[in-house]
């Protein structure tokens, strides 16, 4: 996909979601205060009738007292779900601008995938010219990617960040819908081929969609000259797509607003530190990320993987202050030519990077989407961690660096493992600040596939003189 030379507009978008955030703070502690403070220590005080009745079911032998207590905790779920609704539908004018926004990402999965991810394929499937090249590039950006995902993974598994939140299920229901052994063989297989693509895309099946996307962008690239119209057609239909994504996410100061309303009236300040605590567990995990890809970046060309930082460091900047990888394009394509990485190398190592190769985004997924189980209680078995890792392996691959992309991935991939969609909205108010991080991380992984890639092509360069004083 073209990107435009010309420098991004600044946007004041990120400022006004911050705004937003804190606005909606402030109200979100005057309703738990004042709006809602009675629901509140019901719930609370019904809470802790329950996790004492926890504790002695854990200690007691008594099968009378057992069942005496059993009974006496359905009866307080029910008590305590009831006050929930209540609370619930107090707080529902500012919980429902956040749903809204979630409907309307939803609404752009399916056309965002199926056209970035159709151009890239069908970009990468003439084989007769860069098939020896696209073989090398794939081959690093699949290790990238699945490093990244388990890094993800790996960490939130440590940390825990969610289990803080000890938020009840969207449907008051203590049956998590979860499998204890994950997805079955059957299962999964039917998740990824579709019997109707037009099925997939009403429904959002992600990978379904991914699956019928990889298909039709090898088959535009094999005909050839006739296929170029397709592929012109699928790229202009891809921008719009980005064009209606900006749109939506216009939306999104005011989506933050309802969500942290909603949040803190109904969980209090304590919540925030919960994030914090994410918030810094997550910029550790990049940190983590960005050693490995240095590290192996070096095993290829050495210690000049110390000046190829230097020499991004100005788009790097800028994905992070802009929230886009995609907006430090233009300038990241210049500054490899000047390291020292051949010009068509670049012009196809790095656009396929933007679709196929988003590690920071890639690692936020499994972080992101497995504190949402954590958050709402539900145990997510290794062997479904895995499943999931290998769903967004494949799904993460139709999203463009796009400011908070992510989003859309993850949103398809909660409904694929019942886990409440509702809980995006917790990640809302701290998106941009993670969108950050990741963007830059973005950059970073895409300039050091670029000059692997030309290393091993043997296409690596001196650097200019003046490379290393930019």
């Amino acid at each position: 996909m073209e990107v435009a030379s010309s420098p991004p507009k600044k946007s004041n978008l990120t400022l006004y979601i911050i705004i937003a955030l804190i606005v909606g703070i402030a109200l979100g502690f005057v309703l738990n205060k004042t709006y809602v403070a009675e629901e509140n220590k019901s719930i609370a005080a019904i809470q802790l009738k329950i996790d004492a009745a926890n504790e002695t079911l854990h200690t007691t032998t008594d099968s009378l007292q057992r069942a005496q207590l059993i009974e006496q905790k359905k009866t307080w779920n029910k008590e305590r779900s009831a006050i929930a609704a209540e609370r619930d539908k107090k707080v529902e004018p500012f919980s429902i601008l956040a749903d809204i926004f979630l409907r309307l990402i939803k609404m752009i999965v399916a056309p965002l995938v199926f056209t970035t991810l159709v151009v890239g394929v069908a970009k990468l499937g003439d084989i007769s010219s860069v098939g020896r090249i696209g073989g090398k590039t794939l081959l690093w950006f699949i290790g990238a990617s699945l490093m990244s995902l388990l890094l993800g993974m790996i960490l939130v598994n440590i940390f825990k960040p969610g289990i803080a939140m000890n938020l009840p299920l969207p449907d008051v229901s203590e049956d998590t819908g979860i499998s204890k052994t994950g997805l079955s063989l059957k299962e999964f297989l039917y998740h990824v081929f579709p019997s109707s693509v037009i099925e997939a895309m009403s429904k959002n099946e992600i990978l379904q969609i991914v699956v019928f996307s990889l298909f039709f962008g090898v088959a535009t690239a094999a005909i050839g000259e006739t296929g170029k119209i397709v592929i012109q057609f699928m790229d202009a239909v891809a921008h719009v797509i980005l064009k209606v994504t900006g749109y939506v996410m216009n939306l999104a100061p005011v989506a933050v607003f309802g969500a942290m309303a909603a949040i803190i009236a109904k969980q209090g300040l304590g919540i925030l530190t919960t994030y914090s605590i994410f918030i810094g567990e997550f910029y550790f995990g990049l940190a983590v990320l960005w050693t490995l890809l240095l590290l192996a970046g070096s095993v290829v060309i050495g210690k000049r993987i110390i000046k190829l930082i230097k020499t991004v460091r100005e788009p790097i900047i800028l994905a992070f202050s802009t929230s886009s990888s995609e907006a430090a394009f233009p300038k990241t394509m210049e500054l490899l030519q000047k390291f020292g990485c051949k010009d068509k190398i670049v012009s196809f190592v790095l656009p396929l990077g933007y679709s196929f190769n988003l590690d920071g985004s890639m690692m936020y997924m499994t972080f992101a989407s497995l504190f949402i189980a954590q958050s709402y209680g539900i145990d997510l078995p290794i062997a479904t961690q895995l499943s999931m890792l290998l769903v967004l392996m494949l799904t993460s691959k139709g999203i463009a660096g796009v400011p908070r992309a992510s989003l859309v991935v993850i949103a398809g991939t909660l409904a694929t493992f019942n886990i409440p969609e509702a809980g995006l909205a917790l990640l809302l108010g701290i998106d941009p600040l993670l969108d950050m991080g990741r963007s830059a991380t973005n950059v970073v992984g895409n300039s050091v596939a670029t000059a692997v890639v030309s290393k091993w092509e043997n296409a690596l360069g001196e650097s200019e003189p003046d490379t290393a004083e930019l």
